[in-house]
């Protein structure tokens, strides 16, 4: 996922159902289509693995096509996530509020150069030790379950912090198109997209687009 120039993230919403799948994917094609994205964070509600396995290898099926890397997240679930991405055919997994114990864990059981992906940290202590268990990278901000939004100017500033001092890239995410040039401007590699913002239309895409290339012209 590492790149000089700053790219796209798309998010889905937290805890998608096989229901949902079917509106999201055409969405996920359009955007995928318009913007440039390297990565679409699959965010699944937790279910048997061998029903998550079908929903990752639908959406794989926009991604590769696109070129952008699947990553799968799944909280709460009983299985096994590795499994789940491997399975699927997915290019990683995703993990929120996990310690450095777990991540080195699952760093450890990820082959084939698979993507290990962490967000939902708080402190700067608990980044610095994931990045120290050899994340792909760290994601900053990002609605919470419950769809609430982070503080914008905490995403920014942590977003900048990170930036600046580790070479492991980061995702910092906006929740609204307002937040997207103020993001573009830290430094950050990836800037994500919520899917109110993505799933709003290609013109929302090519705006957000837009924005980061005008950062990274100024940069």
């Amino acid at each position: 996922m590492t790149d000089t120039q700053t790219r796209l993230a798309l998010l889905t919403p937290h805890r998608v159902e096989a229901d949902a799948l079917d509106a999201l994917l055409p969405g996920l094609e359009a955007a995928c289509g318009v913007g440039d994205v390297a990565a679409v964070i699959l965010r699944l509600a937790p279910a048997d693995e061998r029903g998550l396995v079908g929903l990752v290898k639908r959406v794989v099926g926009v991604t590769q096509t696109h070129g952008a890397a699947l990553v799968v997240a799944c909280p709460g679930l009983a299985g096994d996530i590795v499994s789940v991405a491997a399975r699927g055919g997915a290019d990683g997994v995703h993990v929120d509020k996990a310690g450095a114990d777990a991540l080195r864990d699952l760093r450890d059981r990820l082959r084939d150069g698979r993507i290990l992906g962490a967000g939902g940290i708080e402190s700067r202590h608990a980044a610095m030790e994931a990045g120290e268990a050899s994340i792909d990278y760290l994601m900053v901000g990002g609605l919470y379950a419950d769809g609430a939004a982070p503080d914008s100017d905490d995403v920014r500033e942590r977003a900048a912090w990170w930036a600046e001092i580790f070479e492991t890239p980061c995702i910092a995410v906006a929740a609204s198109e307002a937040e997207i040039a103020g993001l573009a401007g830290t430094g950050a590699e990836f800037i994500g997209l919520e899917s109110a913002v993505w799933m709003a239309g290609r013109e929302a895409v090519e705006r957000a687009q837009a924005l980061v290339g005008r950062a990274g012209a100024s940069s």
